[in-house]
Formats: C-alpha cells, structure tokens, sequence
C-alpha cells in the first residue's frame, strides 16, 4: 500500500486510498449507462449486441486504467456519446456502408491519433489553446452535463413551440430525479464526505422502495462472447478507398480529437492540475485515448473519448490516478455483474451530473469578460455546447470566432498560428463535412 501512495503521490496531492476509492466508484456509478447505451446504438447498425457490450466494457477498463498508470489522471474513458450515434446512423444507416467498413475507418483513425500522439502533435495542440477559452470549455461542459442530466431524466423536454420545456413534476420519475437534486445538493452545501456518491445511493435506494427501480432478477452473468466483432475491422481495412471513406475517416479523427481535448482541458481546470495555462502530462493521457481507440476498434466498438463523466469521481475529490484505476477495474468486474447495474437509472445519475454542471460553471469567473474580442468566442463555446449538443461543436463556434476578433481589435499577432490553422480546419468540418 505505501508503494501504491508513493506511484500515485497521494500525499502530494492531499488525498487518500478511501478517498480514490470513492471517487473511482463515483465516476464508474456515473457512466456505467455506457455498457447499456452503446450496444444499443450500434445494433442499430446491424452489430452483435452482447459482442459490444463485452468490447465497450474492455476498451473502457483498458483505456482507463492506462490513463490511471501511465498519465496518473483521474480520467475516464469510454466509446464516446455522439460519435458511437454518428457511426451507427449516419455512416451506416445514412451511408450505407457495412459497419465492418466503418470500424475500420475508426481504426484508421485511431492510427493516425497514435501517430499524431507519438510525435506531441496533440498535446502542442492543447497547450497553444488561449486560457480563456480553456476556461470556457470547462464551463461549457458544466452546462452540457447538467443539461444531459436533466433532459435524460425527463425534467427537461422537448417542445415544438419553444424547443424545449419543464418535462412533467407529477410523475414518479421526476420526483425521484428532484428528490436526489435537492438530497445532494444539501448534503454539497453542508460539505459532507462524498456528497455526490451518497446522494446516488439514497436516490437508488428510494426508487427501489417506491418502485420506480426494478430490482435484478439475478446477481451474476457471463460476459458476452466477442467473436461477432473481433478483428472485423482489421480485415476490412483494403475498404478504405474511396474520398466519402476518406471523409468518414476524417469525420471521427476531428470529432474524437476535440471531444476528448476538450473535456481533458475541463476536467483538468476543475481538479486544479492545470499550470500557467498547460495540462502537464498531456501526451500521455493523450495516449491513453489513442490506446482505448485502437483496442476499441480492433474488438468492436466505436471511438473512445475522455469522459466529462469523470468530473463527478475529482468533484469528491479525486486527484490521482488510482481514482482511474478503481474505475477500469470496476468496468471489468461489471462484464460479471451487469444486471446489477439496472438500477443505475438516468434519474440516479442526473442529480450528481447536475451537481458537477455547478461546480465546473466556477470557471466562468476567469474569462475576461471585459475584452469583447475574448468574450465572444469563449461564450459561443460554453452557449455552443448545450445548444448543439456536441463538445466539438462548440469549441468549433469559439475558435472560428476567436481569430476574427482579436483581427477586428488588431491583435491578430497575437493569435498562435495554429489557432489560425484550427479556425479553418473547423470552418471545413461545420460546412462539409458534420453538416
């Protein structure tokens, strides 16, 4: 145990064992809907369910316990909400192309991120991005989540008159959903040890009381075999060969890029290891997403992305990487203990995702809100995030904004030449290719 403080510096970062443990159980309770969620996106694709459940399980402890070990962040990483839907409907359904062709455009992909990773492409990338936007991404996310939480657990719905509304206040459901928001926002006011945690659990607890949760039928399953999907991508490589495969290739290259750069560059302005404006270690946590990538894809799910998810786990106070640790070890246990994970409901999750849109919304305190030509960009990207509901869309609205103002105010040497080179590549991204 005492070489296990020393690796992971939990003196230093004025943590302890418990506490990681907690923080890695959090951020696991959080995004365990994504063993569920993904098999049910890409089956609409035509792909084995089970095989993706056990893949997204083992590209997920993989990846994150690799960010655990080697970038020792508390991080996690998953198949990516957004992409995994851009796979399934867009570029198979939409497309028409087989979904062994487009894992392996996901595995191209992630080749290219470890070739890019290798050589600090990426991690220059980060660290040339002006504070204040930074900050700003990290807002944005606070406000994406809570929004995904809040929508996910009906309180917030869609309207065809004012796009969206209160969702109803009189269903079970919904008072579950405020029963845990108001339980956990009180035990976060009175700073209570793991508020967030505990506030899941009562929650889970009470939907099980008034029947709102169902409870499992059996405790233990065997993981699913992987044989459906494993490998399909490397023997479908020879398909990459047309630009609209290109495009596909490129699409999921920008969209993982910027996703997991941004919530890395939130997540690591909320715990605090952000220093004179860079992420220190960034190339290896870098890694671990081209890692989970790449195994993601040779088993058979789609790309891996740093999840904002992981924000509940450093709320707690998470700050090594054995808080990452818990978490693989966790999702590999759950490929055994799945039905167990059914009562982890969208209503169980939304308060502590509420919770931490707070808590990340402290960033918006360090934008310059007094220069305009500052202001603009970095509010169009913690707008953009909700409104679009896409990380990468809007850091893209920010940063093709940014170079246009700081020119207007004669600035533009200020400006790093790649925020000039991002600006157009994004511009492409909106017009040709995402849209």
């Amino acid at each position: 145990m005492n070489f296990i403080a020393r690796y992971f510096q939990l003196d230093e970062l004025k943590t302890t064992h418990r506490r990681e443990l907690i923080a890695g159980v959090t951020t696991f309770v959080s995004m365990a809907y994504i063993l569920f969620v993904n098999p049910t996106v890409l089956g609409a694709a035509g792909m084995d369910k089970g095989a993706v459940f056990t893949a997204t399980g083992i590209a997920t402890a993989v990846a994150t316990i690799f960010m655990g070990v080697v970038a020792k962040y508390p991080i996690a990483i998953a198949p990516g909400l957004g992409v995994n839907a851009f796979f399934a409907y867009s570029v198979v359904i939409g497309m028409k192309i087989p979904w062994q062709t487009a894992m392996a455009g996901v595995l191209v992909a992630a080749l290219i991120f470890l070739v890019l990773t290798f050589f600090k492409v990426r991690e220059k990338i980060i660290n040339l991005i002006p504070q204040d936007l930074k900050v700003a991404i990290a807002a944005g996310i606070g406000l994406f989540i809570a929004f995904i939480g809040l929508h996910d657990a009906g309180l917030i719905v869609a309207n065809k008159d004012t796009m969206v509304s209160l969702g109803s206040l009189t269903s079970g459901t919904s008072l579950l959903t405020i029963f845990g928001i108001i339980v956990t926002f009180v035990l976060m006011a009175r700073k209570t040890p793991a508020a967030i945690f505990i506030g899941m659990v009562l929650t889970s607890i009470v939907g099980i009381l008034f029947g709102l949760i169902d409870l499992p039928t059996h405790l233990i399953s065997s993981a699913p075999s992987l044989a459906p999907t494993f490998g399909e991508s490397i023997k479908h490589l020879g398909d990459i060969n047309t630009f609209q495969l290109w495009t596909v290739v490129l699409t999921f290259l920008i969209v993982t890029f910027f996703d997991t750069a941004g919530t890395m560059i939130g997540l690591a302005t909320q715990a605090g290891f952000m220093k004179d404006g860079q992420m220190p270690r960034a190339g290896k946590a870098l890694m671990a997403d081209a890692v989970g990538m790449t195994v993601g894809a040779v088993i058979g799910t789609s790309p891996t992305s740093a999840y904002v998810e992981s924000s509940s786990g450093i709320a707690i106070g998470g700050r090594s990487g054995l808080t990452s640790v818990y978490t693989g070890v966790l999702f590999l246990f759950a490929l055994l203990f799945s039905p167990l994970l059914t009562v982890v409901t969208p209503q169980v999750t939304a308060p502590a995702l509420v919770v931490v849109g707070v808590l990340m919304a402290e960033s918006l305190k360090k934008v310059n809100w007094q220069d305009f030509a500052i202001a603009a960009p970095a509010f169009l990207i913690v707008i953009g995030m909700p409104f679009t509901y896409s990380i990468s869309d809007g850091i893209a609205l920010g940063f093709i904004l940014y170079p246009m103002t700081m020119i207007a105010t004669k600035r533009g040497k200020e400006v790093p030449i790649m925020m000039y080179v991002l600006a157009v590549i994004f511009l492409i991204f909106l017009f040709l290719v995402a849209h």
